[in-house]
């Protein structure tokens, strides 16, 4: 790293996606820092960038910046940026959009309700032309099981709270929400799981939580139960709910997010029924709030200050 001084005046900017990506985002970051340099990745001036914006940057390349002072996420998740194991010891910010809680609250909701009100055997119903109606249960007769109380799982959680849902979530470390019942730690989850109708992944991506839906911990979730994925795709093991959905053991799934996306047009999630798959819709930070976000930072490096939503790498956000 070089010892050039940092100046929000002229910071240089490279972007570090899939082509095009960061477009709209540069009159934004030039309108907040003017003066603003922005090159894309592997363009010479992109390699002596002081900052670098990204979603799943190219293995190296971070490496590769003699003069990188910051590193920044487009999203709230950081997983796409440590899983590349060159990574320099630089700051790592990712975004936290206020609005994201509003949009995957309103998405959680959604898709439990889907199945709570039998939405999901209506349209199936429909397309036979059979009509039929389902009894109706009261809120607080499902159990909704959310996994992850941080920003996001505890917002969803005091709204199905408010709805009359009966909710109880798990954490990895211990945490407390107004009438969720909560519970932490390895030793707790299987427990956990074993009380839910409904369950909702809003966990990081982390060593930890990959592969973590697995058949083992999926079949210990109630007979006839729900699943509702939209933290990450590399939560699910996807075979393994298939199989789980064809013993009849679940009842279905909506899924939003997959390892890879988008999902391939012949992948049996697809076509599998009982399962709705959205294109990683449930909530979308906005090119506004991303560049006034590293703008800040940008500010806060060079006063100084501590920086907005920086990242723990050894918890992994």
């Amino acid at each position: 790293m070089t010892d050039r001084a940092l100046d929000d005046s002229v910071i240089s900017v490279a972007f570090l996606s899939s082509p095009g990506l960061m477009d709209p985002l540069v009159p934004l970051l030039q309108r907040e820092l003017p003066g603003v340099t922005c090159a894309s990745w592997p363009e010479p001036a992109a390699r002596e960038a002081e900052l670098a914006v990204c979603w799943k940057p190219p293995a190296g390349a971070l490496a590769a910046m003699p003069n990188l002072k910051l590193i920044h996420s487009i999203a709230a998740g950081v997983d796409n940026i440590l899983s590349d194991p060159t990574v320099p010891d630089r700051p790592i910010c990712r975004i936290v959009d206020p609005d994201l809680s509003v949009a995957m609250t309103e998405f959680v909701l959604w898709s439990t309700l889907y199945f709570h009100r039998d939405f999901d055997r209506a349209v199936a119903n429909a397309r036979s032309g059979i009509w039929r109606r389902y009894d109706q249960r009261a809120p607080q007769d499902t159990q909704v099981g959310i996994l992850g109380l941080g920003e996001l799982g505890t917002a969803a959680a005091r709204r199905l709270v408010d709805l009359g849902f009966s909710v109880r979530a798990w954490s990895r470390s211990p945490k407390t929400v107004a009438g969720v019942a909560t519970s932490s730690g390895s030793a707790a989850l299987d427990a956990f799981l074993g009380d839910v109708d409904i369950l909702v992944s809003l966990l990081p991506l982390t060593p930890e939580t990959v592969g973590l839906l697995n058949a083992e911990r999926l079949s210990r979730l109630r007979h006839g139960a729900a699943l509702i994925l939209c933290s990450r795709g590399e939560h699910l093991v996807a075979d393994d709910l298939i199989a789980l959905l064809r013993k009849g053991h679940l009842r279905g799934a909506v899924l939003d997010v997959f390892e890879r996306e988008p999902l391939a047009a012949d992948h049996p999630l697809w076509r599998e029924p009982g399962v709705l798959v959205t294109p990683h819709m449930a909530a979308i930070a906005s090119w506004s709030v991303i560049a006034q976000q590293i703008a800040e930072n940008v500010r806060r490096l060079v006063r100084g200050e501590p920086l907005l939503n920086a990242v723990d790498r050894t918890r992994g956000y």
